[in-house]
């Protein structure tokens, strides 16, 4: 039987025990040829911070999301298999309220450890990657909660407390050395349990090799802090420049990290999900994904050509995709065998799986109870914090039909971007004074995460928690000066949140694309922006009208359109917006600017907020078209004059509604 213990790691209340399927490697011992193994790789993604299953919005657990659920999956399957190693892909630092109180709010001095990652090292992890959103609160912040001395410009030198586990990143490469921003790939050495031939059981070292790779994207994303400071590779180009090196120091396996998802579209060094083409760079043995916030294997992969979304294989190579926020556990059963003087893993064999913390709506494993005191003193503080009053509101703010027009969550978010970028226009660029401005902003809740994953603020009195509901990710205002050929580009691409509406079909047809993620359906708004939506018409011919004070919009007329730092430099692939018509990059955060303008509103009516500026185009259907909402809110789309009908109730806290389509 394996040695369960990993390591231990030492915090202020005392010593801890941690537990591993792998035990560190000690001596090497003779094994002999034609042993086998069994191997698990369990694998967290897009954790964003989400340590306790607790909704800083609502103010009550969820306990649908939260490392403290995963936790439990990963202690039974460290007793259920024999031999197990646990590896995070990235995108662990920011998501949540208590993540942006200890960069934001209250940041934490270089002696502290970052909560997530103390609750990770409470775990157990062998090693851990970064993806995108790590590099958000800038890179000075990230060196020191990360624990890496970065040699690049604008960052001390120093180390920091970070997590007890390494990190590996394989495709950012500081300017200033010329070298990678941290070690680009390592060797962990373990001991596991094997059998022999003759069927005895034996422990066996093995060797892991690992590299780490974040979305090339990153470069137009966090622009602001990242431009001069570090380049990114491509995906494939890193694998391979850093693939014999590490070959070089004889692992057994290869296990790749991968924050991004799979693609099939024609490679380049910027894809953002290169998973794909990184599984047929010969040498990588496992690969670990995420970014995409999905299950892998799962049927939204079915359609890719030399991918088993059953087994979780790509092209040949296994791998899986843990989900996100912590509802889910990654696993990769490998295979192997003893030959030549090492470990092989048998590919063929591989099997990959995704268990969620929440099999079913109300059946959920129970949280750790020893990770969640962990966060006690964290919990507590951002429980006071969110709940500081800033203002008032007469009108209820919510995303529930934010696709179908109710603007009011996002008129609120217009209303200050727009107010800040015209303040910074007529003090810094008093020539544009004349060019309209108006702003972009997106429901970032949806219901993607379920019936509870949606903005709704009630009218009364509005906290910073309402705020950080009403804008949720820590994105940095910025604004691009664009022409009006640019602006119908854009509000087309939006547009792709919606299907193709058939009017003819008398089969049900339903609205929203899924594929298209509810933060990349911006709506813009301005005094005298009008524009329709016609769904019936093919991509890129659904912007019907679009008229600014009553006169149609012409090709070159000049509009500064106030945004985040996200959509500016390309984030969404919006026609005409790749960071070269970037007028403004704010040092202020769009949440930050918010809360600043709603102090200044104490007292918010609907007059205070920019009208609807958009409707759908009439349209008689044959059949039923349909949107999937929270139950319970016919009412609510009533008042807002929204015609909707109930078809179904799913009795999961959905339903299934049909729209009517009258135009204004």
């Amino acid at each position: 039987m394996i040695d369960k213990m990993h390591k231990n790691i030492k915090y202020a209340c005392g010593l801890m025990a941690l537990f591993s399927g792998l035990a560190i490697a000690g001596t090497p011992s003779n094994v002999p040829a034609g042993s086998t193994a069994k191997l698990t790789l369990l694998e967290t993604t897009d954790i964003h911070a989400h340590v306790l299953g607790y909704d800083y919005f609502k103010l009550k657990p969820n306990p649908h999301v939260g490392l403290t659920r995963t936790a439990t999956l990963i202690e039974r399957a460290r007793k259920h298999y024999a031999n197990t190693l646990l590896f995070d892909a990235g995108d662990t630092i920011q998501g949540t309220v208590p993540a942006d109180y200890q960069a934001l709010v209250k940041p934490l001095p270089c002696g502290k450890e970052l909560g997530v990652y103390k609750a990770m090292d409470a775990i157990g992890y062998d090693a851990g990657t970064f993806g995108n959103h790590e590099f958000n609160y800038g890179l000075p912040f990230l060196a020191q909660v990360s624990g890496q001395p970065m040699r690049v410009k604008g960052v001390k030198a120093g180390h920091c407390a970070g997590p007890h586990y390494p990190l590996v990143l394989s495709n950012v490469v500081s300017l200033e050395t010329g070298k990678p921003l941290i070690r680009p790939w390592l060797v962990l050495k373990r001991t596991l349990t094997a059998t022999t031939p003759d069927g005895k059981t034996i422990r066996a070292p093995i060797r892991i090799g690992v590299l780490g790779f974040a979305p090339p994207p990153i470069m137009q994303w966090d622009k602001r802090h990242l431009e001069g400071r570090v380049r990114v590779m491509g995906v494939v180009e890193a694998a391979k420049k850093y693939l014999p090196q590490l070959e070089a120091q004889h692992p057994d396996i290869i296990v790749a990290l991968v924050h991004g998802g799979l693609d099939t579209a024609p490679y380049t060094p910027q894809m953002e999900n290169a998973g794909w083409y990184l599984a047929k760079v010969p040498g990588i043995d496992a690969m670990l994904l995420g970014h995409s916030h999905t299950d892998f294997p799962g049927p939204r992969f079915a359609h890719m050509k030399a991918v088993d979304d059953v087994t979780g294989h790509v092209n040949g190579v296994p791998a899986v995709m843990g989900g996100f926020f912590g509802s889910d556990l990654g696993m990769i059963h490998l295979r192997l065998h003893y030959r030549d003087g090492r470990w092989v893993s048998d590919a063929a064999a591989a099997r990959s799986e995704v268990e969620p913390t929440c099999p079913r709506k109300n059946d959920c494993v129970p949280a750790d109870a020893h990770i969640a005191a962990l966060m006690g003193n964290l919990h507590q503080a951002t429980v006071v914090y969110v709940q500081k009053p800033i203002g008032h509101a007469d009108f209820r703010m919510s995303t529930y039909f934010a696709d179908l027009g109710n603007m009011s969550a996002l008129s609120v978010v217009n209303a200050a971007q727009r107010d800040y970028v015209k303040h910074w226009v007529a003090e810094n660029r008093p020539a544009l004074a004349n060019v309209p401005v108006l702003s972009a902003a997106a429901a970032f809740r949806t219901g993607y995460g379920g019936p509870d994953d949606y903005t709704n603020v009630a009218p009364g009195a509005i906290t910073i928690r309402n705020a950080a509901d009403l804008y949720y990710y820590p994105n940095l205002l910025a604004a691009v000066k664009i022409d009006g050929a640019t602006l119908k580009a854009w509000l087309e691409r939006s547009a792709d949140r919606f299907n193709r509406i058939d009017p003819h079909q008398r089969a049900a047809q339903p609205l929203i694309n899924t594929r298209m993620p509810g933060f990349n359906f911006d709506q813009i708004q301005g005094p005298g922006l009008a524009y329709v939506i016609d769904v019936s018409q093919p991509r890129g011919r659904r912007i019907v009208s679009l008229t600014w004070q009553g006169k149609p919009v012409t090709p070159e007329q000049t509009f500064i359109v106030a945004t985040n730092n996200y959509r500016a430099a390309g984030g969404g692939h919006f026609p005409g917006l790749d960071g070269n018509h970037t007028l403004l990059n704010a040092p202020d955060g769009n949440r930050a600017i918010l809360i600043r303008w709603l102090e200044k509103h104490p007292h918010l009516t609907r007059k205070d907020v920019p009208a609807r500026s958009w409707h759908f185009a009439p349209l008689e259907a044959a059949g039923p078209v349909t949107v999937t909402a929270p139950s319970g809110k016919l009412g609510l789309a009533e008042s807002l004059g929204l015609p909707l009908r109930l078809l179904k109730d799913h009795g999961d806290g959905t339903s299934t509604y049909a729209v009517t389509f009258a135009g204004k």
